[in-house]
């Protein structure tokens, strides 16, 4: 009876958590869009150079807008990682379960390292995240 009680209230408080993140994620849209406020990255603020997560904030908006190529443009990599987690999480939920493996994670840490390189190359310029 405890546990199931238990297991309720978690499932209730991963909902309400859910839906006030979904919640701030749409003020600070609204902020964005029509103040101008916006998040800067701290690593390109710092350096000048763009980190492998330059450009999601926007892509997101941009995902939101339904600009899914402008979406795209401001960052490829995490573009495309979402799409195949969506696909992952659909096909786990309804197909089988796949075991995400060490090596995998391992060789994606160094997909990701590889294109924050990369995207400050003058010669990769369009990894750059840019407004088309």
């Amino acid at each position: 009876m405890l546990m199931e009680f238990h297991l309720k209230t978690n499932k209730k408080i991963k909902i309400v958590s859910f839906l006030l993140f979904l919640i701030c994620i749409f003020i600070y849209y609204l902020l964005n869009k029509y103040i101008g406020f916006e998040i800067k990255c701290f690593i390109h603020e710092l350096t000048g150079y763009y980190c492998p997560g330059c450009g999601i904030t926007r892509m997101f908006f941009s995902i939101i807008e339904l600009d899914l190529y402008q979406a795209f443009r401001y960052n490829p990599l995490i573009f495309i990682l979402l799409i195949l987690s969506i696909v992952y999480l659909i096909i786990n939920k309804f197909i089988k379960k796949i075991v995400i493996k060490k090596n995998f994670l391992i060789i994606l840490l160094i997909i990701i390292i590889l294109f924050g390189i990369l995207r400050n190359i003058d010669m990769f310029s369009y990894l750059k995240p840019t407004n088309v």
